[in-house]
């Protein structure tokens, strides 16, 4: 019974799990996606966790389906309530294998960038976390 109360009671939340990644080389992946705004295309790659999935896992999971490449997600850089029901959640990761091949549906590019050489049209909330810097 308390658990039906609690459940009623409190908000329900979406969570949304990105994944900063690295090459050896210190260069980040950022994919042009289709349904983002036109005028911020570019960002990391990003996803929603599926009820009982590990967020690392998620990461892991987004990055294959978007892009072909196998990540392993490391530190925690992100945990925050985001806008209005929605959990958000930033991994560092590092690829460790797979071969680029772009899921045509959702991305139309996948560039690694230099952090201090960032394309315009960039979410500024991606700059922040590619920089190492606290999100607001």
């Amino acid at each position: 019974m308390q658990w039906r109360v609690l459940w009623l009671a409190h908000a329900k939340f979406m969570v949304g799990v990105t994944g900063v990644v690295r090459d050896d080389h210190g260069q980040v992946l950022l994919l042009k996606h289709r349904m983002w705004p036109q005028d911020r295309p570019w960002g990391l790659p990003t996803g929603y966790a599926i009820k009982g999935e590990e967020f690392p896992l998620t990461i892991a999971r987004e990055v294959k389906e978007e892009t072909g490449l196998e990540v392993e997600a490391g530190r925690l850089v992100h945990l925050k309530s985001g806008y209005k029901l929605r959990l958000e959640v930033a991994y560092e990761a590092r690829v460790v294998g797979g071969d680029l091949k772009l899921d045509s549906f959702e991305i139309l590019e996948a560039k690694w960038h230099s952090p201090d050489s960032l394309p315009d049209g960039i979410q500024e909330s991606h700059r922040a976390l590619i920089l190492g810097k606290t999100l607001s």
